[in-house]
């Protein structure tokens, strides 16, 4: 995947800019990964999809991989974390949808600085803290380490 924006330093944008694209490379990282395990009904895809992309999923993923990022990513999460959001969908805590969008906002950040390897390393964390829970649905032993 590569990024097309045109050169801006990442850190120019706004936390809640940077989430907005890591939403969409999250996912589209997520659907690769589903597809990956091989066909299935796009029924089952969606469903799963929409489990690993929630908002619950996304805190614990952060939670997880925490200890594992760099002090710049971590700023890059906590930016994130702090941006005022405006809303909470309705199935969701507000802690988690905070979580949710440092997530997001670090994957956007990693991404627009193509920092692709560092991606990969953190979904395959963030797929990770879902299987140390015995969710076999976040299995990731066909990803590269």
């Amino acid at each position: 995947m590569e990024n097309l924006a045109k050169p801006v330093p990442a850190k120019e944008y706004s936390p809640l800019t940077l989430a907005f694209m890591g939403d969409s490379v999250y996912e589209l990282l997520v659907r690769n990964y589903l597809v990956s395990e091989g066909n299935c009904p796009v029924r089952s895809l969606n469903k799963r999809k929409v489990e690993l992309v929630r908002c619950q999923s996304q805190a614990k993923a952060l939670t997880f991989m925490w200890p594992a990022l760099s002090e710049q990513e971590k700023e890059i999460a906590m930016r994130g974390r702090n941006a005022h959001v405006g809303h909470v969908p309705k199935n969701a805590s507000i802690g988690d949808y905070h979580a949710a969008t440092a997530l997001e906002s670090l994957f956007g950040y990693l991404f627009l600085t193509d920092q692709s390897v560092r991606l990969g390393q953190l979904f395959v964390l963030a797929m990770e803290s879902g299987r140390q829970e015995g969710d076999e649905s976040f299995a990731v032993s066909h990803l590269p380490q």
